[in-house]
């Protein structure tokens, strides 16, 4: 799943500064970075490929800080340029940054929230968004990031509206991406964008890959959680409560299998997720049932039964509050958008043929904030449904 150019976000974009370029893409790099994601822009943005029906861009390596960067497998860079050269950049690319857990260099970051005022469109590919996040860039705005680092990002910038089902975010100047071939998908989205997709069509087919993916990161977000955990003794309890989500336990059950008080596992927990013990654990009850909701012809009360709740009536008053819907009606929502949003060509096809999804049919759910499972509406052109309580927000497209 995408934000795709059919459903590009109303974004009240600056103008482009008059000593900066449209088809001038700076690429921002760093020390410590990863050459396959560091690559992906380099290669789609700085090889002349015109006899092929490619519109060039005139490509800018920045270094941002000082050399020699050195990257994965101790190969060290030379960047022709550094930061100065970015103010001529009309769109400007971060790959992927090197630790998540460390902030960006402050000249780095001055330099892209200029670009940005003066109209740049600014790139995040992977964790390149912790880069767009730390300057600012991304408060108030929908984003994307690996999924293993989406809840860090949401934790740790509570502003960003972190979509961790996404392969890649178009928020109009600020777009941001997924992992590794995601960000391959959000360069060719930046060209069909700019050159249409017949450009773009000869770009994938240059490179060997699909110009358009289907599906998302949506299998691992009941799954994903701060990777700081997955050395704490904490992890242990977290994958068992996943593996168990069918059961009926309680966070009295979770402490006592941490060997914990439930005030100190409170705590502990809170601290590594940003998130209340018990807050967490229905969310991951919710989550488990809007995917069942969405790929399976279970009735409301075998959903709730399958997901842990104790009642369907304790499943409806959860679901209504995170996702302000009614389950039923979330599902005839999520079926009447899905079938709004396939291709033409595909309709012929219904995936539904008994009232409920075709086994193996391509789903699309719908964006979530990691933290509390509520959808949120990003801004973009008209959808199909009003994004109102008990519909899906707006219109997206499966590249």
């Amino acid at each position: 799943m995408s934000h795709d150019s059919a459903a590009a976000p109303e974004t009240a974009t600056r103008k482009l500064s008059g000593r900066r370029r449209k088809e001038i893409v700076a690429v921002l790099l760093f020390s410590g970075g990863p050459i396959f994601e560091s690559s992906i822009p380099l290669s789609v943005f700085g090889i002349d490929r015109q006899d092929a029906g490619v519109p060039r861009y005139r490509l800018l390596v920045c270094a941002g800080e000082d050399g020699p960067l050195r990257t994965t497998g101790g190969l060290e860079l030379t960047a022709p340029q550094g930061l100065e050269a970015i103010a001529r950049a009309g769109t400007v690319v971060v790959p992927a940054w090197r630790s998540i857990t460390s902030p960006p260099p402050e000249e780095a970051l001055d330099a892209l929230r200029r670009a940005h005022e003066e109209g740049a469109r600014i790139v995040g590919l992977c964790t390149g968004a912790f880069v767009l996040a730390a300057a600012g860039l991304l408060d108030g705005r929908p984003a994307t990031t690996h999924w293993m680092y989406a809840p860090t990002l949401a934790k740790r910038y509570p502003s960003v509206h972190v979509d961790p089902r996404e392969l890649f975010v178009d928020d109009g100047d600020v777009l941001t991406s997924a992992g590794t071939a995601a960000g391959i998908d959000l360069c060719l989205h930046i060209v069909r964008t700019d050159h249409g997709n017949e450009a773009a069509g000869a770009l994938a087919r240059r490179l060997v890959v699909p110009p358009r993916r289907s599906g998302g990161q949506e299998r691992y977000l009941d799954r994903s959680l701060p990777e700081e955990i997955g050395a704490d003794p904490l992890a242990e309890v977290v994958a068992w409560a996943l593996e168990h989500l069918h059961e009926q336990f309680d966070v009295e059950t979770l402490a006592a299998r941490a060997y914990m008080s439930r005030r100190t596992f409170d705590r502990r927990f809170r601290s590594l997720t940003g998130s209340a013990p018990l807050q967490w654990l229905i969310t991951q009850r919710v989550l488990q049932a809007q995917r069942l909701l969405e790929t399976s012809d279970y009735s409301v009360d075998e959903v709730a039964g399958r997901c842990g709740f104790r009642s369907p009536v304790a499943l409806r008053g959860h679901f209504r509050r995170q996702l302000g819907s009614s389950p039923a009606a979330y599902r005839a929502a999520y079926r009447a958008a899905y079938r709004a949003r396939r291709p033409q060509g595909d309709r012929a096809v219904d995936p539904e043929p008994s009232g409920g999804p075709r086994a193996g049919a391509p789903q699309e759910p719908a964006p979530l904030s990691p933290e509390n499972g509520v959808p949120f509406q990003t801004r973009r052109t008209a959808s199909p449904m009003p994004a109102t309580a008990g519909s899906l927000p707006g219109q997206r497209s499966a590249p």
